[in-house]
């Protein structure tokens, strides 16, 4: 049984983690078009459960250090003396293919977590007969 909870713990730890990494996933897409933005990336770290178990957190947040895109737009009023200012450095199909990978591995977590809890529940449903 405790093997049970064990497994029903670290699967917590991936979907809390993979939900937060939907979340800056997220904001990026909100700002692809806010000028001066940089994409937020999100690590992963081993986290220590105690008892021997390890799942999943996440680490500090990071700026892409990639370079700003430079827009063309004389009319705009954060173009400089050459017409141009920085975008973002948010690259769309980046976080379609980022959001995908964290949605299926979410709901993967969520299946182990769904799977231990209804195998908790049949090994006290055996107890009480």
């Amino acid at each position: 049984m405790a093997e049970l909870l064990d497994a029903m713990a670290v699967a917590a730890t991936g979907v809390k983690a993979q939900a937060m990494r939907l979340r800056y996933v997220t904001e990026n897409v909100a700002n692809a078009d806010t000028p001066g933005f940089r994409r937020k990336t999100v690590p992963f770290e081993v986290k220590d459960l105690g008892r021997g178990l390890h799942g999943v957190e996440t680490g500090r947040v990071d700026l892409d250090p990639a370079d700003l895109a430079r827009i063309y737009d004389p009319g705009h009023p954060l173009a400089d003396a050459t017409g141009s200012y920085d975008g973002s450095n948010v690259k769309l199909i980046f976080e379609i293919a980022d959001a995908r990978e964290a949605q299926r591995s979410y709901e993967a977590n969520l299946q182990m977590f769904d799977q231990a809890r209804k195998m908790a529940g049949a090994s006290l449903d055996l107890l009480r007969r």
